[in-house]
């Protein structure tokens, strides 16, 4: 209840009834969207795999809160817009969230303190297993071997404002920062891993240290899956390219131009500028192929270039690959353009699920939180692509989804054997509630305690 010393809120819009608000109903929520997303992790199971990934040395006796408990508790909060430990505070006593983390009505959830002590004692050893349990529960997800998938990778800065282990000044964003990598299925949005590194260019060691922990994992279950890696000109370096060759990768990756490359496709550039005059287009592009070699190459590769002419001059952009028949058109577009969804997989990840709020001291609590919000882009992307097919919403960015299905405001009725959440009857999505409870239509399990 509001203490007496608590002041509401009086509305002044002059004329009829006077208008207060009080903040006095512990029995209402705003947040039965977390109810739905235990249903989804019934379904997913990815919180369970990094629950048990974590070693618990506490002592039972004088244990509350499980570390399951706490990691749902966490990334439920996360997926409905509380990215901070902080939150944890205001909405332990929140019957919402203790009911999708199936805790008994009359017992808290954990506060921030002790939220905070488990991010800090993951070790490096728990976070590794981690790392392959999303790994595997990537490759879990498919019903059967695909024939193939796209491994796209790109770091993204999160910007420090403390003292975080391998916080870095970076040049280009003017800022101290962290630069973790993102990996993602380019084709169905998959979150496949991600890994906190220091706020710089990543280093071939980097890249491949991280490809053969997933490639090996991967190849090891699919021996017939055709794996086509694609990254930025970050990733265009002669050890990498030579390790997915090795490796049999296809790949398709930026190459920085160069005085070489620009002479070499000078005849591409005039076409482009040809074809513009000849069509009176504002923009014309022409597409060329060639073989190159840098000094640092173990050997010649196929480069292709995008010459686009306009009123501003020439423009030559070029990507390099070990696709040999594929039409430079194509690839360049098709295949090479399409990374530009991973930005949207990204924004989803870090801007939507705010997985940037990396502000622990310590490089491995930091690691721990990007995978809580991992987590939580798994049950969101895993709505969305299940459940959400054919709606209005299927479509639709994370914080949307956020805004029209877990941002709904309940009363919640604590009965003897079941606890009852009275929606709004206005509720505009109820129709797609209805197709999310069919498709992950998940019996109650009995409340603890």
């Amino acid at each position: 209840m509001m203490k007496d010393s608590e002041p509401g809120l009086e509305f002044k819009f002059g004329g009829g009834k006077k208008l207060e608000a009080v903040f006095d109903e512990p029995e209402v929520t705003s947040d039965f969207g977390a109810v739905l997303m235990r249903a989804v992790e019934e379904n997913e199971k990815i919180i369970s795999m990094m629950s048990g990934m974590v070693s618990d040395e506490r002592d039972e006796a004088h244990t509350i809160h499980t570390n399951r408990e706490m990691m749902m508790q966490r990334t439920f909060q996360i997926a409905c817009g509380y990215e901070d430990a902080n939150d944890c505070d205001s909405l332990r006593s929140d019957v919402a969230f203790k009911a999708a983390v199936k805790k008994n009505p009359s017992e808290d959830l954990s506060s921030q303190p002790t939220m905070s002590r488990l991010e800090n004692r993951v070790t490096a050893r728990d976070l590794l297993r981690m790392g392959y349990g999303f790994v595997d529960h990537f490759i879990d997800s498919y019903n059967k071997e695909p024939e193939m998938i796209v491994l796209d990778l790109d770091p993204t800065t999160n910007i420090c404002h403390g003292q975080q282990q391998m916080s870095l000044f970076n040049a280009f964003e003017d800022e101290y920062c962290l630069m973790p990598f993102h990996m993602y299925e380019g084709l169905s949005g998959k979150f496949v891993t991600a890994l906190i590194r220091p706020g710089k260019t990543p280093t071939d060691k980097e890249i491949i240290s991280l490809l053969k922990r997933v490639v090996r994992r991967i190849q090891d279950r699919w021996k017939r899956t055709l794996i086509i890696f694609r990254g930025d000109s970050h990733h265009t370096k002669p050890e990498v390219m030579d390790w997915l060759e090795r490796n049999n990768l296809k790949y398709i990756t930026g190459l920085s131009r160069n005085a070489v490359l620009e002479r070499q496709f000078e005849q591409a550039g005039k076409e482009a500028e040809l074809k513009r005059k000849r069509t009176g287009q504002l923009k014309a592009r022409v597409y060329a192929s060639g073989y190159y070699s840098a000094q640092t190459w173990s050997r010649a590769r196929r480069v292709i270039c995008r010459a686009e002419a306009s009123a501003d001059g020439v423009d030559l952009r070029f990507i390099v690959t070990n696709f040999e028949e594929a039409g430079a058109k194509y690839l360049y577009e098709v295949v090479y353009c399409g990374r530009g969804k991973m930005e949207l997989m990204i924004k989803d990840h870090k801007t939507a699920l705010k997985s940037d709020r990396t502000s622990c001291n310590s490089a491995t609590a930091n690691q721990f939180r990007l995978f809580l919000h991992s987590a939580a882009y798994v049950l969101m992307h895993s709505l969305r692509s299940k459940a959400l097919g054919g709606t209005a919403l299927a479509k639709s960015q994370f914080d949307t989804i956020r805004l029209r299905l877990l941002k709904v405001g309940a009363r919640i009725e604590v009965k003897k054997r079941k606890i009852l959440f009275h929606l709004p009857e206005s509720f505009m999505f109820q129709e797609i509630y209805r197709k999310i409870s069919e498709f992950f239509g998940i019996s109650p399990a009995p409340m603890s305690g």
